[in-house]
Protein backbone atom coordinates (compact mmCIF):
# COMPACT_ATOMS: atom_id res chain seq x y z
CA UNK A 1 0.00 0.00 0.00
CA UNK A 2 1.39 3.43 -0.88
CA UNK A 3 1.62 6.07 1.77
CA UNK A 4 -0.66 8.41 -0.19
CA UNK A 5 -3.34 5.72 -0.38
CA UNK A 6 -2.98 5.03 3.34
CA UNK A 7 -3.37 8.70 4.17
CA UNK A 8 -6.85 8.62 2.61
CA UNK A 9 -8.00 5.88 5.04
CA UNK A 10 -6.21 7.02 8.17
CA UNK A 11 -7.18 10.30 9.77
CA UNK A 12 -4.54 12.80 10.71
CA UNK A 13 -5.27 12.22 14.38
CA UNK A 14 -4.22 8.60 14.00
CA UNK A 15 -0.96 9.47 12.28
CA UNK A 16 0.87 10.99 15.26
CA UNK A 17 3.45 8.44 16.16
CA UNK A 18 2.40 6.08 13.32
CA UNK A 19 4.53 7.63 10.54
CA UNK A 20 8.18 6.64 10.48
CA UNK A 21 10.72 9.43 10.63
CA UNK A 22 12.86 10.23 7.60
CA UNK A 23 16.07 8.26 7.20
CA UNK A 24 18.21 11.29 7.95
CA UNK A 25 16.55 13.09 10.87
CA UNK A 26 17.97 16.30 12.25
CA UNK A 27 20.15 15.82 15.30
CA UNK A 28 18.10 18.22 17.43
CA UNK A 29 17.66 17.29 21.10
CA UNK A 30 14.28 15.76 21.89
CA UNK A 31 12.33 16.79 24.99
CA UNK A 32 11.19 13.57 26.66
CA UNK A 33 9.07 14.97 29.47
CA UNK A 34 7.81 18.22 30.84
CA UNK A 35 4.84 20.53 30.64
CA UNK A 36 2.74 19.93 27.49
CA UNK A 37 3.00 23.54 26.30
CA UNK A 38 1.76 24.58 22.82
CA UNK A 39 5.30 24.84 21.51
CA UNK A 40 6.41 21.49 22.95
CA UNK A 41 3.33 19.67 21.66
CA UNK A 42 3.53 21.28 18.23
CA UNK A 43 7.13 20.11 17.94
CA UNK A 44 5.87 16.56 18.57
CA UNK A 45 3.16 16.78 15.90
CA UNK A 46 0.30 18.20 17.96
CA UNK A 47 -0.76 21.58 16.58
CA UNK A 48 -2.95 23.97 18.64
CA UNK A 49 -6.58 23.76 17.56
CA UNK A 50 -8.26 26.86 16.19
CA UNK A 51 -10.86 27.00 18.99
CA UNK A 52 -10.09 27.38 22.68
CA UNK A 53 -11.29 25.31 25.57
CA UNK A 54 -10.02 23.07 28.29
CA UNK A 55 -9.07 19.44 27.60
CA UNK A 56 -12.19 17.34 27.80
CA UNK A 57 -14.56 20.21 27.11
CA UNK A 58 -16.97 20.55 24.21
CA UNK A 59 -16.44 23.38 21.82
CA UNK A 60 -17.45 26.78 23.13
CA UNK A 61 -16.81 26.14 26.84
CA UNK A 62 -14.64 28.55 28.82
CA UNK A 63 -10.98 28.41 28.02
CA UNK A 64 -8.75 26.83 30.61
CA UNK A 65 -5.77 25.92 28.46
CA UNK A 66 -4.96 25.11 24.85
CA UNK A 67 -6.40 22.14 23.00
CA UNK A 68 -4.29 20.35 20.46
CA UNK A 69 -4.96 18.50 17.27
CA UNK A 70 -2.48 16.45 15.32
CA UNK A 71 -0.30 18.33 12.86
CA UNK A 72 -0.02 16.92 9.32
CA UNK A 73 2.97 14.61 8.89
CA UNK A 74 5.97 15.79 6.90
CA UNK A 75 6.02 15.06 3.14
CA UNK A 76 7.08 11.48 2.48
CA UNK A 77 10.52 10.78 1.14
CA UNK A 78 11.44 7.84 -1.13
CA UNK A 79 13.36 6.25 1.73
CA UNK A 80 10.48 6.55 4.24
CA UNK A 81 9.38 3.22 5.70
CA UNK A 82 5.70 2.35 5.74
CA UNK A 83 3.95 2.29 9.12
CA UNK A 84 3.88 -1.11 10.76
CA UNK A 85 0.38 -0.64 12.18
CA UNK A 86 -2.53 -1.02 9.74
CA UNK A 87 -4.87 1.90 9.16
CA UNK A 88 -7.59 2.44 11.72
CA UNK A 89 -10.88 3.60 10.12
CA UNK A 90 -11.64 6.54 12.34
CA UNK A 91 -12.73 10.14 11.91
CA UNK A 92 -10.37 12.51 13.76
CA UNK A 93 -11.22 13.34 17.34
CA UNK A 94 -10.80 17.02 16.52
CA UNK A 95 -13.23 16.81 13.59
CA UNK A 96 -15.80 15.06 15.72
CA UNK A 97 -15.59 17.86 18.26
CA UNK A 98 -15.75 20.62 15.65
CA UNK A 99 -19.14 19.32 14.47
CA UNK A 100 -20.67 20.05 17.87
CA UNK A 101 -22.82 23.16 18.21
CA UNK A 102 -21.61 25.95 20.44
CA UNK A 103 -24.12 25.21 23.21
CA UNK A 104 -23.99 21.46 23.93
CA UNK A 105 -27.14 19.56 24.79
CA UNK A 106 -27.64 18.67 28.45
CA UNK A 107 -25.95 15.43 29.55
CA UNK A 108 -28.16 12.35 29.46
CA UNK A 109 -28.56 12.50 33.22
CA UNK A 110 -30.51 15.75 32.82
CA UNK A 111 -33.64 16.80 30.95
CA UNK A 112 -35.30 20.15 30.34
CA UNK A 113 -38.94 20.56 31.36
CA UNK A 114 -40.92 23.81 31.07
CA UNK A 115 -37.77 25.81 30.54
CA UNK A 116 -36.07 24.51 33.71
CA UNK A 117 -33.33 21.89 33.93
CA UNK A 118 -34.23 19.07 36.27
CA UNK A 119 -32.01 16.22 37.35
CA UNK A 120 -33.01 12.74 36.26
CA UNK A 121 -30.93 9.96 37.78
CA UNK A 122 -30.07 7.17 35.33
CA UNK A 123 -27.31 5.48 37.32
CA UNK A 124 -27.44 1.70 37.02
CA UNK A 125 -26.48 -0.83 39.69
CA UNK A 126 -26.83 -4.57 39.81
CA UNK A 127 -29.54 -5.59 42.30
CA UNK A 128 -27.72 -8.31 44.25
CA UNK A 129 -29.61 -9.86 47.18
CA UNK A 130 -27.59 -10.16 50.40
CA UNK A 131 -26.25 -13.65 51.06
CA UNK A 132 -28.60 -15.88 53.02
CA UNK A 133 -27.80 -17.60 56.30
CA UNK A 134 -26.83 -21.23 55.62
CA UNK A 135 -27.24 -24.18 58.00
CA UNK A 136 -23.96 -26.09 58.21
CA UNK A 137 -25.75 -29.45 58.52
CA UNK A 138 -27.31 -28.88 55.10
CA UNK A 139 -24.72 -26.80 53.22
CA UNK A 140 -21.33 -26.84 54.96
CA UNK A 141 -19.21 -25.49 52.07
CA UNK A 142 -18.94 -21.87 50.86
CA UNK A 143 -17.04 -20.98 47.67
CA UNK A 144 -16.36 -17.62 46.04
CA UNK A 145 -13.97 -15.69 43.82
CA UNK A 146 -11.81 -13.04 45.47
CA UNK A 147 -12.49 -9.38 44.72
CA UNK A 148 -9.89 -6.63 45.04
CA UNK A 149 -12.07 -3.96 43.42
CA UNK A 150 -12.60 -0.71 45.32
CA UNK A 151 -15.10 1.07 43.06
CA UNK A 152 -17.97 0.87 45.54
CA UNK A 153 -16.06 2.62 48.33
CA UNK A 154 -15.16 5.69 46.27
CA UNK A 155 -18.68 5.81 44.83
CA UNK A 156 -20.23 5.64 48.31
CA UNK A 157 -17.89 8.44 49.39
CA UNK A 158 -19.07 10.54 46.46
CA UNK A 159 -22.71 10.16 47.48
CA UNK A 160 -22.02 11.01 51.13
CA UNK A 161 -19.87 14.00 50.21
CA UNK A 162 -22.80 15.20 48.09
CA UNK A 163 -25.00 14.99 51.20
CA UNK A 164 -26.92 11.88 50.11
CA UNK A 165 -27.10 8.28 51.26
CA UNK A 166 -26.10 5.93 48.41
CA UNK A 167 -28.68 3.51 47.02
CA UNK A 168 -28.29 0.13 48.70
CA UNK A 169 -27.40 -1.60 45.41
CA UNK A 170 -24.39 0.74 45.07
CA UNK A 171 -22.92 -0.66 48.30
CA UNK A 172 -20.78 -3.78 47.95
CA UNK A 173 -19.49 -4.50 51.42
CA UNK A 174 -16.44 -6.47 50.27
CA UNK A 175 -15.22 -3.50 48.19
CA UNK A 176 -15.55 -1.21 51.17
CA UNK A 177 -13.56 -3.62 53.32
CA UNK A 178 -10.90 -4.20 50.65
CA UNK A 179 -10.31 -0.47 50.14
CA UNK A 180 -7.97 -0.48 53.16
CA UNK A 181 -4.54 -1.91 53.89
CA UNK A 182 -4.59 -4.16 56.96
CA UNK A 183 -0.87 -4.64 57.46
CA UNK A 184 -1.04 -8.42 57.10
CA UNK A 185 2.26 -10.31 57.21
CA UNK A 186 3.78 -10.50 53.71
CA UNK A 187 4.96 -13.66 51.95
CA UNK A 188 8.65 -13.78 51.13
CA UNK A 189 8.54 -15.84 47.95
CA UNK A 190 6.78 -15.14 44.66
CA UNK A 191 6.30 -18.87 44.08
CA UNK A 192 3.99 -18.92 47.14
CA UNK A 193 2.35 -15.52 46.64
CA UNK A 194 -0.08 -15.49 49.60
CA UNK A 195 0.15 -15.37 53.37
CA UNK A 196 -3.11 -16.04 55.21
CA UNK A 197 -4.49 -14.27 58.26
CA UNK A 198 -7.43 -15.51 60.36
CA UNK A 199 -9.15 -13.96 63.38
CA UNK A 200 -12.36 -15.08 65.10
CA UNK A 201 -14.05 -12.47 67.29
CA UNK A 202 -17.46 -11.88 68.86
CA UNK A 203 -19.85 -10.10 66.48
CA UNK A 204 -20.26 -6.46 67.59
CA UNK A 205 -23.69 -6.16 65.93
CA UNK A 206 -25.27 -9.52 66.82
CA UNK A 207 -25.05 -11.15 70.24
CA UNK A 208 -24.18 -14.86 70.50
CA UNK A 209 -22.58 -14.84 67.06
CA UNK A 210 -18.97 -14.61 65.93
CA UNK A 211 -17.10 -13.11 62.98
CA UNK A 212 -14.48 -15.13 61.11
CA UNK A 213 -12.08 -12.83 59.26
CA UNK A 214 -9.98 -14.33 56.47
CA UNK A 215 -7.19 -12.22 55.05
CA UNK A 216 -4.82 -12.90 52.16
CA UNK A 217 -1.73 -10.78 51.73
CA UNK A 218 -0.16 -10.84 48.29
CA UNK A 219 3.54 -10.93 47.50
CA UNK A 220 5.02 -7.47 47.01
CA UNK A 221 7.07 -7.70 43.84
CA UNK A 222 10.34 -5.69 43.95
CA UNK A 223 10.56 -2.95 41.35
CA UNK A 224 13.56 -4.64 39.74
CA UNK A 225 11.41 -7.71 39.07
CA UNK A 226 8.38 -5.92 37.66
CA UNK A 227 7.89 -6.89 34.00
CA UNK A 228 7.48 -4.32 31.19
CA UNK A 229 4.05 -2.82 30.58
CA UNK A 230 2.22 -2.91 27.26
CA UNK A 231 -0.71 -0.58 27.96
CA UNK A 232 -3.55 0.80 25.86
CA UNK A 233 -5.42 3.74 27.37
CA UNK A 234 -9.01 3.48 26.12
CA UNK A 235 -10.62 6.86 26.82
CA UNK A 236 -14.30 7.69 26.51
CA UNK A 237 -14.52 11.09 24.76
CA UNK A 238 -18.28 11.07 24.20
CA UNK A 239 -20.51 14.03 25.02
CA UNK A 240 -21.44 12.64 28.43
CA UNK A 241 -17.76 12.97 29.49
CA UNK A 242 -17.55 16.77 29.14
CA UNK A 243 -17.84 17.82 32.81
CA UNK A 244 -14.85 18.43 35.07
CA UNK A 245 -15.34 15.21 37.06
CA UNK A 246 -15.12 13.10 33.89
CA UNK A 247 -12.72 13.57 30.96
CA UNK A 248 -10.66 16.41 32.51
CA UNK A 249 -10.25 14.33 35.69
CA UNK A 250 -9.51 11.21 33.63
CA UNK A 251 -6.67 12.91 31.75
CA UNK A 252 -5.20 14.19 35.03
CA UNK A 253 -5.40 10.65 36.42
CA UNK A 254 -3.63 9.19 33.40
CA UNK A 255 -0.88 11.80 33.68
CA UNK A 256 -0.21 10.43 37.18
CA UNK A 257 0.17 6.98 35.66
CA UNK A 258 2.48 8.41 32.97
CA UNK A 259 4.71 9.65 35.82
CA UNK A 260 5.36 6.01 36.76
CA UNK A 261 6.31 4.74 33.30
CA UNK A 262 9.79 3.31 32.74
CA UNK A 263 11.80 3.24 29.49
CA UNK A 264 10.82 -0.40 28.84
CA UNK A 265 7.08 0.34 29.09
CA UNK A 266 4.89 1.11 26.07
CA UNK A 267 1.62 3.06 25.88
CA UNK A 268 -0.93 3.55 23.11
CA UNK A 269 -4.11 5.64 23.29
CA UNK A 270 -7.50 4.96 21.74
CA UNK A 271 -10.40 7.39 22.04
CA UNK A 272 -14.03 6.66 21.27
CA UNK A 273 -17.19 8.71 20.90
CA UNK A 274 -19.51 8.14 17.92
CA UNK A 275 -16.69 6.00 16.53
CA UNK A 276 -13.27 4.91 17.76
CA UNK A 277 -9.79 5.92 16.68
CA UNK A 278 -6.13 5.61 17.59
CA UNK A 279 -4.81 8.86 19.07
CA UNK A 280 -1.29 7.62 19.83
CA UNK A 281 0.62 4.65 18.45
CA UNK A 282 2.62 2.50 20.90
CA UNK A 283 5.13 4.87 22.50
CA UNK A 284 7.86 3.93 24.95
CA UNK A 285 8.15 5.28 28.47
CA UNK A 286 10.98 7.66 27.55
CA UNK A 287 8.56 9.79 25.52
CA UNK A 288 6.30 10.89 28.35
CA UNK A 289 5.76 14.37 26.93
CA UNK A 290 4.38 12.87 23.73
CA UNK A 291 1.89 10.85 25.77
CA UNK A 292 0.89 13.95 27.74
CA UNK A 293 0.32 15.93 24.55
CA UNK A 294 -1.88 13.15 23.19
CA UNK A 295 -3.93 13.19 26.39
CA UNK A 296 -4.13 16.98 26.21
CA UNK A 297 -5.65 16.70 22.73
CA UNK A 298 -8.75 14.81 23.87
CA UNK A 299 -12.09 16.63 23.89
CA UNK A 300 -15.60 15.38 24.56
CA UNK A 301 -18.36 15.22 21.95
CA UNK A 302 -20.74 12.78 20.31
CA UNK A 303 -22.36 9.48 21.22
CA UNK A 304 -20.65 6.49 22.84
CA UNK A 305 -19.44 3.58 20.71
CA UNK A 306 -17.84 1.79 23.63
CA UNK A 307 -17.96 -1.66 22.05
CA UNK A 308 -16.06 -0.44 19.00
CA UNK A 309 -13.51 1.24 21.23
CA UNK A 310 -12.95 -1.97 23.22
CA UNK A 311 -12.39 -3.98 20.06
CA UNK A 312 -9.91 -1.46 18.68
CA UNK A 313 -8.00 -1.25 22.00
CA UNK A 314 -7.73 -5.03 22.23
CA UNK A 315 -6.53 -5.22 18.62
CA UNK A 316 -3.83 -2.67 19.35
CA UNK A 317 -2.77 -4.54 22.49
CA UNK A 318 -2.52 -7.79 20.52
CA UNK A 319 -0.47 -6.18 17.75
CA UNK A 320 2.16 -5.26 20.34
CA UNK A 321 1.64 -8.30 22.58
CA UNK A 322 4.69 -9.32 24.60
CA UNK A 323 4.44 -12.61 26.47
CA UNK A 324 7.02 -11.38 28.96
CA UNK A 325 5.13 -8.14 29.67
CA UNK A 326 1.87 -7.15 31.35
CA UNK A 327 -0.54 -6.59 28.46
CA UNK A 328 -3.47 -4.50 29.66
CA UNK A 329 -6.24 -2.26 28.35
CA UNK A 330 -7.12 0.56 30.75
CA UNK A 331 -10.65 1.84 30.18
CA UNK A 332 -11.78 5.22 31.53
CA UNK A 333 -15.49 5.92 31.12
CA UNK A 334 -18.82 6.64 32.77
CA UNK A 335 -20.02 3.36 31.24
CA UNK A 336 -22.79 5.03 29.26
CA UNK A 337 -22.40 3.03 26.03
CA UNK A 338 -25.18 3.90 23.56
CA UNK A 339 -23.91 3.15 20.03
CA UNK A 340 -23.14 -0.24 18.50
CA UNK A 341 -22.66 -3.13 20.93
CA UNK A 342 -23.93 -1.70 24.23
CA UNK A 343 -25.45 -4.76 25.94
CA UNK A 344 -23.35 -5.79 28.99
CA UNK A 345 -24.08 -9.47 28.28
CA UNK A 346 -22.65 -9.21 24.75
CA UNK A 347 -19.66 -7.16 25.85
CA UNK A 348 -19.05 -9.77 28.55
CA UNK A 349 -18.45 -12.33 25.81
CA UNK A 350 -16.05 -9.98 24.03
CA UNK A 351 -13.81 -9.34 27.04
CA UNK A 352 -13.98 -12.97 28.20
CA UNK A 353 -12.71 -14.08 24.79
CA UNK A 354 -9.89 -11.50 24.80
CA UNK A 355 -8.92 -12.56 28.33
CA UNK A 356 -7.91 -15.94 26.93
CA UNK A 357 -5.36 -14.16 24.72
CA UNK A 358 -3.51 -12.85 27.76
CA UNK A 359 -4.73 -9.22 27.66
CA UNK A 360 -6.04 -7.89 30.99
CA UNK A 361 -8.70 -5.20 31.35
CA UNK A 362 -8.87 -2.58 34.11
CA UNK A 363 -11.92 -0.32 34.32
CA UNK A 364 -12.00 3.14 35.94
CA UNK A 365 -15.34 4.87 36.33
CA UNK A 366 -16.10 8.60 36.39
CA UNK A 367 -19.03 10.95 36.76
CA UNK A 368 -22.44 11.00 38.37
CA UNK A 369 -26.04 10.98 37.27
CA UNK A 370 -25.62 8.49 34.41
CA UNK A 371 -22.87 6.27 35.89
CA UNK A 372 -23.35 2.69 34.65
CA UNK A 373 -21.93 0.49 37.40
CA UNK A 374 -23.48 -2.64 35.84
CA UNK A 375 -21.38 -2.16 32.73
CA UNK A 376 -18.20 -1.47 34.72
CA UNK A 377 -18.56 -4.57 36.88
CA UNK A 378 -19.40 -6.81 33.94
CA UNK A 379 -16.33 -5.73 31.99
CA UNK A 380 -13.90 -5.92 34.92
CA UNK A 381 -15.10 -9.26 36.29
CA UNK A 382 -14.90 -10.95 32.90
CA UNK A 383 -11.77 -9.22 31.63
CA UNK A 384 -9.32 -10.55 34.23
CA UNK A 385 -9.01 -7.09 35.69
CA UNK A 386 -10.13 -4.72 38.38
CA UNK A 387 -12.71 -1.98 38.72
CA UNK A 388 -12.23 1.34 40.52
CA UNK A 389 -14.13 4.61 40.66
CA UNK A 390 -12.30 7.95 40.59
CA UNK A 391 -14.25 10.73 42.28
CA UNK A 392 -11.30 13.01 43.09
CA UNK A 393 -7.69 13.60 42.09
CA UNK A 394 -6.66 12.20 45.48
CA UNK A 395 -8.31 8.89 44.56
CA UNK A 396 -6.36 8.94 41.29
CA UNK A 397 -3.15 9.46 43.28
CA UNK A 398 -4.00 6.46 45.46
CA UNK A 399 -4.67 4.22 42.46
CA UNK A 400 -1.87 5.32 40.14
CA UNK A 401 0.81 6.31 42.63
CA UNK A 402 0.49 4.58 46.01
CA UNK A 403 -1.24 1.48 44.58
CA UNK A 404 0.50 1.55 41.20
CA UNK A 405 2.03 -1.95 41.55
CA UNK A 406 -1.12 -3.62 42.83
CA UNK A 407 -3.16 -1.97 40.07
CA UNK A 408 -0.96 -3.10 37.18
CA UNK A 409 1.30 -6.07 38.06
CA UNK A 410 -0.59 -9.33 38.69
CA UNK A 411 0.89 -11.96 40.99
CA UNK A 412 -1.96 -14.47 40.77
CA UNK A 413 -4.96 -15.21 38.54
CA UNK A 414 -8.20 -17.09 39.18
CA UNK A 415 -7.94 -16.81 42.96
CA UNK A 416 -10.73 -18.70 44.76
CA UNK A 417 -11.57 -19.27 48.41
CA UNK A 418 -13.46 -22.24 49.83
CA UNK A 419 -14.43 -22.69 53.48
CA UNK A 420 -15.88 -25.88 54.93
CA UNK A 421 -17.53 -25.38 58.32
CA UNK A 422 -17.51 -28.02 61.05
CA UNK A 423 -21.11 -28.95 62.01
CA UNK A 424 -19.92 -30.02 65.47
CA UNK A 425 -18.88 -26.47 66.36
CA UNK A 426 -20.78 -24.20 63.93
CA UNK A 427 -24.54 -24.26 63.34
CA UNK A 428 -24.90 -21.47 60.75
CA UNK A 429 -22.86 -19.08 58.64
CA UNK A 430 -23.31 -16.25 56.17
CA UNK A 431 -20.74 -14.64 53.90
CA UNK A 432 -20.78 -10.85 54.25
CA UNK A 433 -20.60 -9.39 50.75
CA UNK A 434 -19.23 -11.07 47.60
CA UNK A 435 -22.80 -11.57 46.33
CA UNK A 436 -21.67 -11.18 42.71
CA UNK A 437 -18.64 -13.44 43.18
CA UNK A 438 -20.24 -16.66 44.43
CA UNK A 439 -19.13 -19.94 42.84
CA UNK A 440 -20.49 -23.45 42.87
CA UNK A 441 -18.71 -25.91 45.14
CA UNK A 442 -17.35 -27.86 42.19
CA UNK A 443 -15.98 -24.68 40.57
CA UNK A 444 -13.23 -24.55 43.16
CA UNK A 445 -11.33 -27.47 41.62
CA UNK A 446 -12.18 -26.60 38.02
CA UNK A 447 -9.29 -24.64 36.53
CA UNK A 448 -11.47 -23.63 33.58
CA UNK A 449 -13.65 -21.46 35.81
CA UNK A 450 -12.57 -17.82 35.88
CA UNK A 451 -12.02 -15.99 39.17
CA UNK A 452 -10.37 -12.81 40.46
CA UNK A 453 -6.92 -11.39 39.77
CA UNK A 454 -4.67 -10.12 42.58
CA UNK A 455 -1.91 -7.58 42.01
CA UNK A 456 1.48 -7.07 43.60
CA UNK A 457 1.24 -6.24 47.31
CA UNK A 458 -2.58 -6.28 47.31
CA UNK A 459 -4.59 -7.88 50.11
CA UNK A 460 -8.01 -9.52 50.17
CA UNK A 461 -10.33 -9.72 53.19
CA UNK A 462 -13.51 -11.75 53.64
CA UNK A 463 -15.80 -11.95 56.66
CA UNK A 464 -18.21 -14.69 57.73
CA UNK A 465 -20.73 -14.33 60.52
CA UNK A 466 -21.21 -17.70 62.23
CA UNK A 467 -23.55 -19.09 64.88
CA UNK A 468 -21.57 -21.31 67.26
CA UNK A 469 -23.06 -24.66 68.23
CA UNK A 470 -25.37 -24.24 71.22
CA UNK A 471 -26.35 -20.63 70.38
CA UNK A 472 -29.89 -19.84 69.13
CA UNK A 473 -30.12 -20.51 65.40
CA UNK A 474 -31.92 -18.36 62.82
CA UNK A 475 -33.92 -21.26 61.38
CA UNK A 476 -35.24 -24.62 62.53
CA UNK A 477 -33.50 -27.87 61.60
CA UNK A 478 -35.19 -30.11 59.03
CA UNK A 479 -37.71 -32.53 60.48
CA UNK A 480 -37.32 -35.16 57.77
CA UNK A 481 -33.82 -34.44 56.56
CA UNK A 482 -31.32 -37.30 56.68
CA UNK A 483 -28.95 -37.14 59.64
CA UNK A 484 -25.74 -38.57 58.29
CA UNK A 485 -22.92 -39.02 60.79
CA UNK A 486 -20.07 -36.66 60.02
CA UNK A 487 -16.39 -37.54 60.14
CA UNK A 488 -14.87 -36.49 63.46
CA UNK A 489 -12.97 -33.19 63.28
CA UNK A 490 -10.04 -32.17 65.47
CA UNK A 491 -11.20 -30.73 68.79
CA UNK A 492 -12.06 -27.02 68.61
CA UNK A 493 -11.79 -26.79 64.82
CA UNK A 494 -14.38 -24.34 63.43
CA UNK A 495 -13.69 -24.63 59.72
CA UNK A 496 -11.17 -25.56 57.06
CA UNK A 497 -9.82 -22.91 54.68
CA UNK A 498 -8.65 -23.64 51.13
CA UNK A 499 -7.26 -21.17 48.58
CA UNK A 500 -6.64 -21.87 44.90
CA UNK A 501 -4.68 -19.65 42.53
CA UNK A 502 -2.70 -19.71 39.31
CA UNK A 503 0.59 -17.96 38.77
CA UNK A 504 0.29 -15.52 35.83
CA UNK A 505 0.49 -17.31 32.50
CA UNK A 506 -0.03 -20.77 33.98
CA UNK A 507 -3.04 -23.02 33.43
CA UNK A 508 -2.83 -25.28 36.49
CA UNK A 509 -3.82 -23.99 39.91
CA UNK A 510 -2.00 -24.41 43.20
CA UNK A 511 -3.55 -25.01 46.62
CA UNK A 512 -3.06 -23.43 50.05
CA UNK A 513 -4.98 -24.88 53.00
CA UNK A 514 -5.16 -24.55 56.78
CA UNK A 515 -7.63 -25.21 59.62
CA UNK A 516 -9.43 -22.47 61.53
CA UNK A 517 -9.49 -23.24 65.22
CA UNK A 518 -8.71 -22.29 68.78
CA UNK A 519 -5.49 -20.43 68.05
CA UNK A 520 -7.45 -17.96 65.90
CA UNK A 521 -10.14 -17.11 68.49
CA UNK A 522 -10.12 -13.87 70.51
CA UNK A 523 -12.45 -13.64 73.52
CA UNK A 524 -13.49 -10.03 72.85
CA UNK A 525 -13.43 -7.44 70.11
CA UNK A 526 -11.10 -5.26 72.20
CA UNK A 527 -8.52 -8.08 72.46
CA UNK A 528 -8.51 -8.73 68.70
CA UNK A 529 -5.77 -7.37 66.40
CA UNK A 530 -6.20 -3.90 64.95
CA UNK A 531 -6.74 -5.40 61.49
CA UNK A 532 -9.75 -7.37 62.74
CA UNK A 533 -11.27 -4.42 64.57
CA UNK A 534 -10.92 -2.09 61.59
CA UNK A 535 -12.44 -4.65 59.22
CA UNK A 536 -15.39 -5.04 61.63
CA UNK A 537 -16.02 -1.28 61.60
CA UNK A 538 -15.98 -1.07 57.79
CA UNK A 539 -18.21 -4.14 57.42
CA UNK A 540 -20.65 -2.67 59.93
CA UNK A 541 -20.67 0.60 57.95
CA UNK A 542 -21.50 -1.22 54.72
CA UNK A 543 -24.25 -3.33 56.23
CA UNK A 544 -25.82 -0.29 57.87
CA UNK A 545 -25.87 1.51 54.50
CA UNK A 546 -27.64 -1.51 53.01
CA UNK A 547 -30.15 -1.59 55.88
CA UNK A 548 -29.23 -5.22 56.53
CA UNK A 549 -31.86 -6.79 58.82
CA UNK A 550 -29.20 -8.98 60.46
CA UNK A 551 -27.84 -5.91 62.29
CA UNK A 552 -29.31 -5.67 65.79
CA UNK A 553 -31.46 -2.51 66.20
CA UNK A 554 -29.42 -1.53 69.27
CA UNK A 555 -26.29 -1.24 67.09
CA UNK A 556 -26.20 2.18 65.42
CA UNK A 557 -23.95 4.74 63.80
CA UNK A 558 -22.48 5.76 67.15
CA UNK A 559 -21.27 2.20 67.71
CA UNK A 560 -19.74 2.09 64.22
CA UNK A 561 -17.90 5.36 64.91
CA UNK A 562 -16.61 4.13 68.27
CA UNK A 563 -15.43 0.86 66.74
CA UNK A 564 -13.55 2.70 63.99
CA UNK A 565 -12.04 5.27 66.35
CA UNK A 566 -10.62 2.48 68.49
CA UNK A 567 -8.89 0.82 65.52
CA UNK A 568 -7.50 3.72 63.47
CA UNK A 569 -3.86 2.91 64.18
CA UNK A 570 -1.27 4.34 61.80
CA UNK A 571 -2.92 6.40 59.09
CA UNK A 572 -0.19 7.93 56.86
CA UNK A 573 -2.58 9.07 54.10
CA UNK A 574 -5.55 9.99 56.29
CA UNK A 575 -7.81 7.33 54.75
CA UNK A 576 -9.03 6.01 58.10
CA UNK A 577 -9.71 9.49 59.44
CA UNK A 578 -11.71 10.18 56.29
CA UNK A 579 -13.68 6.97 56.87
CA UNK A 580 -14.68 8.09 60.36
CA UNK A 581 -16.03 11.30 58.86
CA UNK A 582 -17.99 9.30 56.28
CA UNK A 583 -19.55 7.23 59.06
CA UNK A 584 -20.66 10.44 60.77
CA UNK A 585 -22.00 11.81 57.49
CA UNK A 586 -23.95 8.60 56.88
CA UNK A 587 -25.57 8.91 60.29
CA UNK A 588 -26.74 12.43 59.44
CA UNK A 589 -28.20 11.68 55.99
CA UNK A 590 -31.36 9.88 54.95
CA UNK A 591 -31.76 6.97 52.60
CA UNK A 592 -32.76 7.86 49.04
CA UNK A 593 -36.53 7.95 48.78
CA UNK A 594 -37.04 9.05 52.41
Amino acid sequence: MSLSKMSRSVSIVTMAGLVAVPSAPMAAPVVRDGEPTPAACEALGFAPAASGGYPGSPRGRPAGGPIYSMAPPPPPSPQMALPTIPPLPVPPVANRVEKRIASPAPPQSQMVLSGARRTMETERYRGAVANAIKRVAEEPVSTFSVDVDTASYANVRRFLNDGRRPPSDAVRVEELVNYFDYGYAKPADRSSPFQSFVAVTPSPWSSERQIVQIGLQGYDMPQSKQPPLNLVFLVDTSGSMWSQDRLPLATKALNLLVDQLRPQDRVAIVAYAGSAGAVLAPTDGRSKLKVRCALQSLRAGGSTAGGQGLTLAYDLARQNFDRGAVNRVILLTDGDFNVGVADPAKLKDVVADKRKDGVYLSVYGFGRGNYNDVMMQTLAQNGNGTAAYIDTLNEARKLFREDFASSLFPIADDVKIQVEFNPATVTEYRLIGYETRLLAREDFNNDQVDAGEVGSGASVTALYEITPAGAPASSDPLRYGPRKPSAPAPAGELAYLKIRYKLPGQTTSKLIERPIGGRDIYPSVQSAPEAARWALSVAAFGQMLKNDPRIDPSFGWTQVTDLAQGARGEDPYGLRAEFVQLVRAAGETKSQGD
